[in-house]
Order: C-alpha cells, then sequence, then structure tokens
C-alpha cells in the first residue's frame, strides 16, 4: 500500500540543521527498509494558485483555497504494508523532523 504522510507547519522552510540531518537520516531508513517513494517541502501557500476550470470556468484565484495557521509544508510518499506500519513510519518521520504529521492512505 502507498501512504502519504503530510508534513504540518506554520511556516516554509522553518526546519534547522539539526531538523535536517534527522530528516536526511529518516529517508536514508526508509529508502534502506524499501519504504520510500519521494519525499520534499511544498512553497508557501500564500504562493499557490486555485484553479477552477470545470464547464471551462477559467477561474483562477491567488492564494490558498482554505487559510489557516497550519498547513502542509512538506510530504513524504512512501510504501507500507497496512496502516500500522505507516503510522510507525509516520511517528518516526514526526520525530525526525519535529513537527506534527498526517498520514493518509492512497486510493489507486
Amino acid at each position: 500500500m502507498r501512504f502519504l504522510i503530510a508534513v504540518i507547519d506554520s511556516k516554509t522552510g522553518t526546519a534547522t540543521g539539526d531538523e535536517i540531518v534527522a530528516i536526511d537520516e529518516f529517508n536514508d531508513m526508509l529508502e534502506a527498509n524499501g519504504h520510500f517513494i519521494l519525499a520534499c517541502g511544498i512553497d508557501d501557500p500564500e504562493n499557490s494558485v486555485v484553479i477552477d476550470n470545470r464547464a471551462d470556468a477559467g477561474l483562477l484565484t491567488d492564494g490558498p483555497l482554505i487559510k489557516n495557521n497550519e498547513y502542509m509544508a512538506g510530504f513524504w510518499l512512501i510504501k507500507a504494508e497496512n496502516m500500522e506500519e505507516a503510522k510507525s513510519l509516520a511517528s518516526k518521520g514526526s520525530k525526525a523532523c519535529n513537527r506534527k504529521v498526517e498520514v493518509r492512505a492512497l486510493h489507486g
């Protein structure tokens, strides 16, 4: 199964040097154990654009769909046997990046 581990933060690019080292070690562990698919940070939501082209509406709105103090600032895509294993890996990721995370299964 595949899972998204979303990193939740209130600022973009705030990882300290120690956190970056811990994240790199976590990524290495994921890769060594066959769990790693992809990991990256995400730009500030204020730099986003919401696009709605249903029925050729052509609507573009600058900024996030939902304004909130916390948002997804990065993510891991991982492979895990089940939700229990994904939660265990997410717990380790949360500790590594020193942020709370959200785990969601991917469909398809």
